[in-house]
C-alpha cells in the first residue's frame, strides 16, 4: 500500500485555508500545520483570481510532498487536475462526482473526491454517487459559511452509525468544542480559524490531534 492510500485511509486532521489575498506567509503557516499534525491541506478561497491560486496550489503541493502529507483543493476540478493535487473538495452545487471520475481519467490522473453534505439525506446519497468521503457539518455557526444554518451534533451522531466512508465533521470546530464533536462519533474533523487565525498553527494543530487521539 503506498503511504498516500494509507494516510487518506487513516487521516484524522484536516486543515482549510479560507485566503481573501495571496499572501506568502500562508506558506510558512501549511507547513507548521502540517508539522503539528495536520494529514491534509486544502486549498480553499472564494475570492483570488486563477492565476493566484495556480500559484498558491503548485507552492503548496511542493510542501505538503516534502512533509509526506496530503494536498486537497476545494471546488476547482480543473485547477485541482492541472497541478496534481490529492483530491478535490465539492460543494452540494458543484460539478457531480461522476463527471469528476471523468475528467481524473482523461487527465490520467487518480483523485480522491469529496462532498460538503448538510443533512443524513445528502450524505447517503454522496456515498451512493461514489464520493470517497464527505463532510459533515456545519457542526456550529461559523463565519465562514454565515448563510448556512448549523446541523449540530446530530448530524455527527447520525453519521457515526450510518456512514461508511470515511466522513469529518467540519464547521467551527475548535479547541473549546472538539472533544464535544469526538465524543459524538466524529474520528475526522476539518478546521478552518483553529489553525490558521491561531497565533501558532503548528502548536494549535498538535493539540487538536491530540484531541482526537485521545490524548
Amino acid at each position: 500500500m503506498d503511504w498516500k492510500k494509507k494516510l487518506f485511509d487513516d487521516f484524522r486532521l484536516y486543515a482549510v485555508t479560507d485566503l481573501k489575498i495571496e499572501n506568502p506567509d500562508v506558506f510558512k503557516e501549511i507547513e507548521a500545520a502540517y508539522r503539528g499534525g495536520a494529514d491534509i491541506v486544502q486549498l480553499r478561497s472564494k475570492v483570488l483570481a486563477d492565476a493566484a491560486l495556480m500559484r498558491l496550489g503548485l507552492r503548496i503541493k511542493k510542501i505538503a510532498e516534502k512533509n509526506h502529507k496530503l494536498f486537497f483543493v476545494n471546488d476547482r476540478v480543473d485547477l485541482a487536475l492541472a497541478i496534481g493535487a490529492d483530491g478535490v473538495h465539492l460543494g452540494q452545487r458543484d460539478m457531480p462526482i461522476r463527471v469528476v471520475r471523468t475528467l481524473a481519467k482523461q487527465a490520467g490522473r487518480k483523485i480522491w473526491i469529496g462532498k460538503s453534505t448538510h443533512s443524513l439525506k445528502q450524505a447517503l446519497m454522496a456515498v451512493s454517487e461514489g464520493a470517497d468521503y464527505i463532510g459533515v457539518g456545519p457542526v456550529f455557526m461559523t463565519p465562514t459559511k454565515p448563510h448556512v444554518k448549523s446541523v449540530g451534533l446530530r448530524f455527527v451522531k447520525q453519521a457515526a452509525i450510518k456512514i461508511r466512508i470515511p466522513w469529518v465533521a467540519i464547521g467551527g470546530i475548535d479547541l473549546g468544542n472538539i472533544r464535544d464533536v469526538a465524543a459524538a462519533g466524529a474520528a475526522r474533523v476539518a478546521v478552518i480559524r483553529a489553525i490558521f487565525a491561531a497565533q501558532n498553527p503548528e502548536s494549535a494543530a498538535r493539540k487538536l490531534k491530540r484531541q482526537l487521539e485521545g490524548i
